[in-house]
């Protein structure tokens, strides 16, 4: 039997795409309309953004570690968090967990280098792009990377939080996050991070000038490949 994978999930689009992900991709793996059986928790997001804004990452941990212990008992035998900002939490939960995790920074770097990319362009909430999550993971992959400047960072957070979580996609945001994939390619990026979980519903194949790497596809696909082969 497939393990039981547990979603500790954040903001909706994000653990919906990540679901979603799951379930319909499972069938490549079992069957036609089939796989693994999945359990989901979540608090609200206000919850997370309320400790974030603080920077109380202590704070973040127990809303993760909340669901984690739910998760637990419902029978999941491993979890995933398809919301990268809050992985900045995940070292403070990873080591009193009732299950273990999968970190989604390391999935990313995996593919990347899988792909035998250089330097990455990484995208996300401000938080995300300012904090530890990904230079740590892809530093430790042996790859570089790049950031969007400061006014570009605030903008690229400001849609995600205004426009991406509420399940807005607008063709200026579009156009946005392509002109900024484009600055970040002229800096000799190679590939570029999807590393929120809400930008792979705007930005694409087709409208990114760089190859993306979709962190909550990237992330659902290790988790079925986990469980079912273990």
């Amino acid at each position: 039997m497939p393990q039981h994978i547990g979603i500790v999930a954040c903001s909706a689009e994000g653990a919906a795409l990540c679901y979603r992900t799951v379930s319909m991709e499972g069938a490549q793996l079992l069957g036609a309309h089939n796989h693994p059986e999945v359990s989901l928790h979540g608090h609200s997001l206000a919850d997370y953004m309320n400790f974030i804004r603080r920077g109380d990452w202590a704070g973040v941990a127990e809303l993760m570690m909340s669901s984690a212990e739910k998760l637990a008992r419902a029978g999941a035998d491993f979890l995933i968090c398809p919301d990268n900002t809050i992985h900045q939490a995940f070292d403070l939960v990873a080591h009193r967990s009732p299950r273990p995790w999968l970190h989604i920074a390391q999935e990313v770097a995996c593919e990347a280098k899988r792909n035998h990319f250089k330097c990455m362009a990484v995208l996300g909430t401000r938080y995300l792009m300012e904090g530890p999550v990904y230079p740590e993971k892809l530093k430790a992959a042996g790859l570089q990377y790049r950031m969007p400047g400061p006014q570009q960072r605030e903008r690229i957070d400001q849609i995600i939080m205004d426009e991406l979580v509420m399940g807005q996609f607008l063709p200026r945001s579009r156009a946005y996050f392509t002109e900024v994939i484009r600055g970040l390619q002229d800096e000799g990026c190679d590939a570029v991070a999807l590393a929120c979980t809400e930008i792979p519903l705007i930005v694409d194949e087709e409208s990114s000038p760089l190859p993306p790497l979709d962190s909550t596809r990237l992330l659902a696909r290790a988790a079925l490949r986990k469980a079912v082969s273990g």
